[in-house]
Parts: C-alpha cells; structure tokens; sequence
C-alpha cells in the first residue's frame, strides 16, 4: 500500500494534463531543444577545435575517445534535461521539480542506490582486475585530473536519461493508462533502442540493446516503488561509472577508462556471455534494492 501511494504523489502531477496529444507535442518540444543543444554545442567544439589545431574534431568527439571529447558528449546530456523541462512546463504546465518526485527522497534513494550497485560490484571489479588480461586505459594522473568534471558530466548524462524515460514519460503514460506495458514497459523499450549502435557494437547489438531495455525495465519497477527516479538515478549512475571511467572495450566512450577488456563489442560470442552475467548482476541489484524498499 505504501508503494502504491508514494506512486500515485509521484504520477499525481502528470494527471492534470495527461492527453495523449499532449505527450506527443511535449517530445517534439523534447526533441527539438535537444537538436538545437546538440547543435550548439557541435558549433562550439568545431569552432574551438579549429582554433586549437586548425581541423575540426568532430569525428573523434562522435566516439570519446580523449578525456574533453567524453565529457563533452556526457554534457550534451543537458539538451535533453532541458527539452524534458521545457515539455513539462510549456505543454503540461507542471513544475520541473515534478519530474523528480520529492527532493529529499531523490537524494536519499540516490546515495542508496550508488552504495548498493558499488557495493554488489566489488567482488567482480576484484575478480575482473586479478584474472583478466586487461590493456591500459589512462594514466591515473589523467584520471584524477579529468574526473571532477566528468562526474559531473555523468550526473547530468544519467540524471537526464532518468528525468526522461523513468520521469516525463512512465509518469505521463501512467497518468492515461493502467497497463504496465504502458507506462512501465513502453519507455523501456524507447531506452533500450536509444543504445542501437551497429557501427560499434556489430552482431551483439541487440543482445547489449536488450540488456539496456531490460535494466530500463527494472529501473521502472523501481522508481514506480520508490517514488522518486533516486533510486533509478543512483543505479544508473554506479552502472555507467564502471562502464565508462573503469572498463571498456575500446570501440567508443573510452576516453576516460582506467582498463581495456582484452575483447571489443563485435566478439558476438563473448559478449553474449558478458551481458549475460550483466542481467545476473541486474536482477541481484534489483532484488536489494526491492528488499530495501520493504525494510524501510
């Protein structure tokens, strides 16, 4: 019962406006505040990147390869955090702060989902640094460097992505339908095929966009329980901390990688392995953080 009503303050907002030709117009307003923040910020990094070295970087920004490209790419999030506020504002006419559920629960289900996605972590983190033959990423001087910035960059990266599919759009279809395949599955979906990336990922494209869609779907179920996108930010944050700052396979978003798996995203058969452990790794996270969410 508690669940159900901490659901309903967080869906309340979203019911004084909830057509569906309203969720329509609020992503193209989305969308186009995204588009034109991309576009902003692409002119800007072509203009410094000629001025700097005399030819546009723009190809090696598209992949992150170097620390500025990354956490240039993790800020073009912002475009989306704003698209997403100016959807609820111009069109449903519900405060930005709606989109988060209530501050301090967010702040608190965040810190607790970090702890607990780190925590469950450290054993495979150990026993991925002991027995696997990993490459080199960048040196810790560089690491150290960069990652004030680029946490703020992932905070902005991850919490926009939640504001997103587990704020605006599970909070809007829910305010119109009942079915969980709505509100609850639908923007899972969107954010499993947000990740479609053949030209990197090859044959394990739709294994690893089925394991996003799948985390996204976890993330719902969490954040309907929770009533807050904190806990789901928090998980999010503690997934995409490891996956980019920590180990990568070197295809793209490595710029600020501590380690290289010695395998890339096209070795469809290891992969198919690793996204398996991932969704095992998923649903353990998942089962605490359920626990936690009775316990409290």
């Amino acid at each position: 019962m508690l669940h159900a009503l901490s659901f309903d303050r967080f869906v309340a907002p979203a019911r004084l406006r909830p057509q569906i030709w309203r969720l329509c117009l609020g992503l193209v307003v989305l969308t186009a505040v995204y588009l034109g923040w991309m576009a902003l910020m692409g002119a800007a990094v072509m203009g410094a990147s000629i001025w700097l070295q005399g030819a546009s970087r723009l190809d090696v920004m598209g992949l992150g390869s170097t620390p500025a490209s990354l956490v240039a790419i993790l800020f073009t999030f912002t475009g989306l955090a704003l698209g997403a506020f100016a959807a609820a504002r111009l069109v449903h006419h519900r405060s930005i702060a709606s989109l988060f559920g209530p501050w301090q629960v967010v702040w608190r289900d965040f810190g607790v989902g970090l702890g607990i996605f780190l925590a469950l972590s450290v054993p495979g983190v150990v026993y991925v640094v002991l027995s696997v033959d990993l490459g080199r990423g960048v040196a810790w001087t560089v690491w150290l460097a960069w990652l004030p910035v680029a946490l703020v960059g992932l905070l902005i990266q991850t919490g926009a992505e939640e504001v997103v599919f587990r704020g605006y759009l599970q909070q809007q279809l829910a305010a119109r339908f009942v079915s969980r395949w709505a509100w609850m599955v639908l923007p899972s979906v969107l954010f499993g095929l947000m990740h479609y990336a053949p030209d990197e990922m090859g044959g394990a494209v739709w294994m690893i966009v089925f394991a996003t869609g799948f985390f996204g779907l976890l993330l719902a179920d969490l954040t309907a329980r929770s009533g807050s996108i904190g806990l789901a930010w928090g998980l999010h944050f503690a997934n995409n901390l490891l996956a980019m700052f920590v180990f990568t396979t070197g295809e793209a978003l490595d710029g600020l990688a501590l380690y290289r798996l010695p395998f890339g995203l096209k070795d469809s058969d290891v992969i198919a392995y690793m996204v398996g452990l991932d969704v095992a790794g998923m649903v353990l996270v998942w089962a605490v953080c359920r626990w936690w969410l009775r316990a409290r």
